[in-house]
C-alpha cells in the first residue's frame, strides 16, 4: 500500500518539535525528549489534528457537509474538530455527556467548551449516563431526513482512518532522531480512545523499528485497554496490508494512573501539571498528558524506568482544558 496516496488536508504544524526537559531529566534521573504535538496549531494544537487531517479528507470524499462527533464535555477532540469545520466551511454537531466526579465550577462555561462555542459548533449536552453513542446515530438520521450530508466521526478519531494519523507521527520522529542521533528506549504516552497508540504502533512496525510504545491509560484497566489498542492496531496492519499477527506483544499499557476514571481528578496529576509548570513552563492537560506525566514521574521513582534511560514523552495537548479545572489547581 502505498501511504502518501491516501488522502489528507495539510494543516497540522509538522514536524513537532522534539524538545529536551533539562530540569525535569534532572529530577527524573532520566534522559527525557517531549514531542511537542500540543503544537500542532490548529485551535491551540492537540493530537487530534493529525487524525483529522484524514477524517476530513474522507469527510469531503462522501461530500459531507456536516461533521458530527462525540466525547466528554471538555473534550479536546471536539474542541479540534469544531475548529476544523470551522475552518473548512462546514457544520459542527457535538454531542458531548457529562462526566461523574469532575469538578463542576467552570466544567460547564469553561476551557474547551467555551472554545466550541467560539468555534459555532452546536452541542448537544447529555446527562451523566446517557448513551453518546445511540444519540449520535439518532442525530445522523435525522439530519440525512433533513438533506443534510453528516458524517460521524468516532471517540478521538480512532478509527483506521484517523489513526494513520499517528502512522505519520511514528515515521516524523524516526527521521527526527536518526537526523539528531538520538537513541530512544521507550515512547510514552497517554492512551484512551486507541488511535494514538495503535497508530504511532502501526507506523512503528511498518518501519520496522522495535522502540516500545508505552500507554499509560486515562480510562480503562491495564487489560482492557490494551485489548481496544491490539483490536485498532489489527485493523490498521490489515489495512496497510501488512500481517495482523504482527500486533502480538506490541502493546504496552499501565492502568494504575487513571483514578476514579476519565477526566476525574488525581493527586498525581495535580502534582505532574504543577511540576512541568514550574521546572520547565510546560503546560500539561488535566485528562490525558498530566495523567501520563504523572505515571512516567512514578515509574521514574520507583525504578521501573531505567536511572539514564532515554525517554520520549508525546505530549497530546489539552491545556486549553485547564481553566475547566482551575479550582483543583
Amino acid at each position: 500500500m502505498d501511504f502518501s496516496a491516501i488522502s489528507r488536508v495539510k494543516i497540522t504544524h509538522a514536524p513537532t518539535p522534539l524538545e529536551f526537559a533539562p530540569r525535569l531529566s534532572d529530577e527524573l534521573g532520566c534522559h527525557l525528549l517531549i514531542k511537542r504535538d500540543d503544537c500542532t496549531g490548529l485551535a491551540g494544537g492537540g493530537n487530534k489534528v493529525r487524525k483529522l487531517e484524514y477524517l476530513l479528507a474522507d469527510a469531503q470524499n462522501q461530500g459531507a457537509d456536516t461533521l458530527i462527533t462525540i466525547g466528554g464535555l471538555q473534550s479536546n477532540h471536539a474542541r479540534q474538530t469544531a475548529a476544523m469545520a470551522a475552518k473548512f466551511g462546514l457544520n459542527c454537531e457535538l454531542v458531548l455527556e457529562d462526566i461523574q466526579g469532575t469538578p463542576k465550577k467552570d466544567y460547564y462555561h469553561n476551557g474547551n467548551v467555551l472554545l466550541d462555542n467560539l468555534f459555532g459548533a452546536n452541542i448537544h449536552k447529555l446527562d451523566i449516563g446517557q448513551d453518546c453513542d445511540i444519540y449520535a446515530e439518532n442525530l445522523f438520521k435525522k439530519l440525512i431526513s433533513h438533506r443534510r450530508r453528516p458524517y460521524l466521526i468516532p471517540v478521538g478519531g480512532s478509527n483506521v482512518i484517523g489513526s494513520y494519523g499517528y502512522i505519520r507521527c511514528a515515521n516524523e520522529i524516526l527521521e527526527q532522531i536518526a537526523y539528531q542521533n538520538i537513541k530512544i528506549d521507550q515512547i510514552v504516552l497517554a492512551t484512551g480512545s486507541a488511535g494514538t497508540q495503535a497508530g504511532l504502533l502501526a507506523g512503528m512496525i511498518a518501519a520496522n523499528s522495535n522502540i516500545p510504545v508505552l500507554g499509560i491509560c486515562v480510562s480503562k484497566s491495564t487489560q482492557e485497554q490494551a485489548i481496544l489498542v491490539e483490536a485498532l492496531l489489527r485493523k490498521i496492519l490489515v489495512s496497510l496490508g501488512l500481517n495482523p499477527d504482527l500486533a502480538k506483544d506490541k502493546v504496552k499499557c499501565n492502568g494504575n494512573y487513571v483514578g476514579g476514571g476519565y477526566g476525574i481528578v488525581t493527586d498525581g496529576m495535580v502534582s505532574a501539571v504543577k511540576r512541568c509548570s514550574k521546572l520547565e513552563g510546560l503546560l500539561l492537560d488535566p485528562v490525558y498528558s498530566g495523567k501520563a506525566m504523572s505515571g512516567l514521574i512514578d515509574l521514574c521513582d520507583q525504578g521501573i524506568i531505567p536511572t539514564g534511560s532515554n525517554q520520549l514523552f508525546i505530549h497530546t495537548g489539552g491545556s486549553q482544558a485547564l481553566s475547566a479545572y482551575q479550582e483543583v489547581f
